[in-house]
């Protein structure tokens, strides 16, 4: 608790020089103002500048640029943020985090989950992010269940410019960027271009990453209406690093890597995920009026393709096949390498209108989207020959989301303001089978009401709110495969907040307090489903409660300091444990009338000390403290992920001279002090020969490491 003391009395800081400031205006992105909380809205929220995006972006994936932001813990399975990587909010995983991007939604439609392996590099364009915590605001896409994160790219640089970024760090980490823009020409049109390639060998054995990007974005700008066109691709190639590393190897080669070593020998050299998506955006703004404003956006995000497997010693008929003979034998099992793609297009449209008169704001707002993916595997190869075709399943799934949403904010009086959001919202799934169930269709539609309501009052240099949110929540594409006795319910949040802040001196603070109370969460349980798979039940009851703490300010003139504090309570009542019993068949139950959720730590804090000895140079210690989480929802001491504290330290020396409008060299070193920790893991249990076993598995996180920026722009 002394290190948690420290963390609130050093804080987070963002110094910002001079030199670092751009000439630059933003395109008063109607489609993000839509759906972004305002300085008054009632929600608890952090927004990240591009100046601030900038001195942390040495490549490393978006969670980790969002890692000193309060609740938040970062993952990845490389084990140096680069690849696979994961974020979680107050406890909630990605899958219940809404992510969109210039207001376009993010989320995959399926799993709604967040790729972000599949944006190397976006970073790079983002000129702000906003973290909304709870339920927040009516938005795109997928329902808040713990967050919101919404990306913007639109900003308009006046001057014409040209920057090439570099960076380089261990496990051969190497990055470039080159990003030019025509500034504004003839006061209408503007343009920006970026290109970026991404490798690393990883902190994990053979997790390397491929990664590389193109960005696009051109617009014509007027008094009255704007257009513009963004497009943007990701392509990546990684090896897979998700199976974890067991407990028992943990210690002595924690760098492991499971995957690939089915084959004989050496392990195989292409067990990669491969993947390539391309993002095609068209926005529409025009004033109406006076008061009146009106956006609307066309997209199309398009995706395709597979992880590549080598299996040994698999069933030829698990794989439609027939068995070979050798002789008078049949030949029932071989090696094999198998394909398994995803082929989508996700499309729609959102809008918004928006009114702004007096001390009345009102936007009426929505969005209709589909998504189409095609689901197929493929044997590329097998040991003892093919007798089929490459196929072996192929199987479409469609789903669509339609909603429509209205906010008011209302001046009451001059302390006195209103916040009302009504959302309405439905969802189609169309469902023809599974891999594993390729006979279960399934045909689903729900209908979704979601009410906001919050009161905010200002008094000179402080703020107070109170709201209420309410979310629901459609069940992942995963969860049907339960089987038709099995189907799963939608999920529903109730989400109140309380928060007040305020500013004195060169110091700010803030403090909110959060309830969450959830309704039929779905969990894994451990439960084998009518299918013999494991997929997450509905639990009756769950909440999430806890205090956010920040402050941050000016110490004298060369040094300054912020930090956050989150202290929760996560709990979940009458929870049933299901344990495979290999002696007897069937499953053990345990019950647990209230235990901790999985991955909820009850202590989150970051903070960052800032030194700017001289104007050019300014020097971050960056500290980061997570507790205990549980692998599982029993709160199992034997299960969980120990407590880590790390300890990061940037340098970053900046110039402009002539026509070298910048001039920076950055300097970070992760991890300073060497902490061997662990973010991630599973674990899963059974009995056999009538005894209790235990396998965790965790994905451990690099040590000492380094990397070096360079960034020259004119």
């Amino acid at each position: 608790m002394k290190r948690i003391a420290l963390f609130i009395c050093l804080g987070l800081s963002r110094a910002i020089s001079a030199q670092e400031k751009e000439d630059t205006t933003e395109l008063v992105p109607v489609e993000v103002k839509a759906i972004r909380a305002g300085a008054t809205a009632p929600f608890a929220k952090t927004n990240i500048s591009r100046q601030e995006i900038r001195r942390q972006n040495l490549g490393q994936d978006l969670p980790f640029l969002l890692n000193q932001t309060p609740s938040v813990v970062v993952n990845s399975d490389a084990g140096n943020g680069i690849g696979y990587t994961g974020i979680r909010i107050r406890g909630t995983d990605a899958t219940r985090i809404n992510v969109t991007l210039n207001g376009i939604p993010y989320n995959d439609a399926e799993s709604q989950g967040t790729f972000f392996v599949d944006l190397p590099d976006f970073a790079s364009s983002v000129n702000s992010i906003q973290v909304q915590r709870g339920v927040g605001t009516s938005t795109n896409g997928p329902g808040a269940f713990g967050a919101t994160i919404n990306f913007s790219t639109h900003e308009v640089n006046r001057q014409a410019y040209a920057e090439l970024n570099n960076s380089f760090g261990s496990f051969n980490t190497l990055k470039n960027t080159l990003r030019v823009g025509t500034g504004l020409l003839s006061n209408h049109f503007t343009a920006d271009l970026r290109a970026s390639r991404l490798s690393s060998d990883g902190y994990i054995d053979r997790a390397t990453s491929d990664l590389s990007s193109l960005y696009f974005s051109g617009a014509y700008l007027s008094g009255n209406t704007n257009l513009r066109l963004t497009m943007f691709t990701g392509k990546q190639k990684t090896y897979q690093a998700w199976n974890g590393v067991s407990e028992a190897d943990l210690a002595a080669n924690r760098t492991i890597n499971y995957a690939g070593m089915e084959r004989p020998g050496e392990p195989y050299d292409d067990e990669t995920d491969n993947y390539l998506q391309n993002h095609f955006q068209f926005f529409f703004d025009q004033k109406l009026g006076s008061s009146w404003t009106f956006n609307t956006a066309l997209f199309l995000t398009r995706g395709k393709g597979y992880y590549e497997q080598y299996k040994a010693g698999e069933d030829y008929a698990a794989y439609g096949m027939s068995y070979p003979m050798m002789g008078n034998t049949y030949i029932l099992n071989t090696d094999l390498v198998r394909q398994l793609w995803l082929d989508n297009y996700y499309y729609g449209n959102i809008f918004s209108f928006q009114h702004r008169r007096g001390a009345t704001e009102l936007t009426i707002g929505g969005a209709a989207t589909q998504y189409d993916g095609r689901h197929f595997g493929q044997v590329v190869w097998a040991e003892q020959g093919l007798t089929a075709g490459k196929a072996w399943y192929d199987l479409d799934a469609v789903k669509k989301d339609l909603n429509m949403y209205a906010k008011w904010q209302q001046t009451l009086s001059p302390r006195w303001q209103l916040f009302t959001d009504l959302q309405y919202r439905t969802v189609d799934y169309d469902l023809e089978g599974f891999r594993d169930n390729p006979g279960l269709f399934i045909y689903n539609r729900y209908n979704f009401l979601n009410p906001k309501i919050g009161f905010t009052y200002s008094h000179g240099n402080w703020r107070a709110f109170a709201s209420y949110s309410q979310a629901n929540k459609e069940p992942n594409r995963d969860d049907f495969e339960a089987g038709a006795e099995q189907q799963p319910r939608p999920e529903q949040l109730h989400d109140w907040e309380l928060g007040v802040e305020g500013k004195r001196g060169g110091w700010n603070w803030s403090a909110n307090l959060y309830y969450m109370n959830y309704k039929d969460q779905l969990v894994l349980t451990g439960r084998i489903n009518d299918v013999g798979a494991y997929t997450r039940t509905n639990i009756p009851d769950s909440y999430r409660a806890g205090i956010e703490l920040q402050t941050g300010g000016i110490i004298n003139p060369w040094l300054r300091a912020s930090g956050n504090l989150t202290l929760s309570r996560n709990r979940v009542k009458n929870f049933t444990e299901y344990i495979d019993d290999y002696d007897n068949g069937g499953q053990k139950t345990n019950f647990y009338e209230e235990t901790d959720l999985a991955f909820s730590p009850s202590v989150i804090s970051s903070a960052t000390l800032t030194l700017t000895p001289v104007k050019a140079l300014s020097v971050d210690l960056l500290s980061k403290y997570v507790g205990r989480q549980y692998l599982d929802n029993t709160a199992s001491l034997a299960r969980s992920l120990a407590p880590f504290y790390t300890q990061d330290i940037r340098a970053i020396y900046s110039l402009s001279r002539g026509r070298l409008k910048k001039a920076e060299l950055i300097l970070q070193a992760n991890n300073i002090f060497n902490k061997k920790y662990e973010p991630n893991g599973y674990t899963f249990s059974y009995y056999y020969n009538n005894q209790l076993t235990t396998e965790n598995y965790y994905f451990p996180m690099a040590g000492r490491t380094f990397l070096v920026g360079v960034n020259v722009g004119f």
